[in-house]
């Protein structure tokens, strides 16, 4: 039995709205507890997809990418945080940064469980439980391991700029007016699919093995 038309697009809208958005909505709840309430003000800090998303970012950007068979990129409104604001920045900093990729992890272990359990669903819907399970995987493996690659603005090279000592971090954190750009340069050149896709593959075979 195959899926139809909009099961498919449900297949993998679902996991990327909420990969991205409880990713940012991760950033405010762990900036909010490190002393910043600066989304928490706004309102950030939420479940509700449509506070997160960016038309283009969210939902353009992400079905290109995995139409063209590419690593999976995209973005939502950006949760505000000022890291000024936190008791202890420098250090307070990694937290809130890896907040994100972390939930990330947490949400692809969910579909895991989700895809080792469609048996129980009814026939019916067992072939979309199974599809939506690997995709939701997939996809929030694929945003842990981009968002973790070492390069400001992406997490992890927050999380660089809060390891290192103070004279390097100062120097390192200026990369972030070009980061964006040489991110678009990796991804174009495809630098970034040797670099991500052996790493989501063997995540999620070890995902798979321990929690379906």
């Amino acid at each position: 039995m195959e899926l139809t038309a909009i099961q498919k697009v449900a297949v993998y809208a679902l996991p990327i709205i909420f990969a991205i958005t409880v990713h940012e909505a991760a950033h405010g709840y762990v900036a909010k507890y490190f002393g910043d309430l600066t989304a928490y003000k706004q309102n950030r800090i939420s479940l509700n997809p449509l506070r997160h998303i960016d038309p283009i970012g969210t939902i353009i950007l992400p079905a290109l990418t995995v139409l063209l068979g590419g690593v999976l990129f995209g973005w939502a409104k950006p949760v505000p945080v000022n890291f000024m604001n936190l008791r202890h920045p420098k250090q307070d900093m990694l937290w809130v940064a890896a907040a994100g990729p972390f939930s990330n992890l947490i949400m692809a272990i969910f579909w895991a469980i989700l895809f080792g359990r469609s048996a129980y669903f009814p026939e019916s819907m067992t072939l979309f439980v199974q599809q939506m399970g690997i995709a939701g995987m997939s996809i929030n493996l694929s945003l842990m391991i981009l968002n973790l690659i070492p390069l400001p603005p992406l997490d992890g090279g927050r999380i660089a700029v809060s390891l290192l000592p103070d004279h390097l971090a100062y120097k390192y954190a200026q990369v972030e007016r070009y980061g964006f750009l040489i991110l678009i340069i990796l991804l174009m050149t495809h630098i970034l699919d040797l670099i991500i896709f052996p790493l989501i593959q063997i995540s999620q075979s070890l995902i798979l093995w321990i929690f379906a």
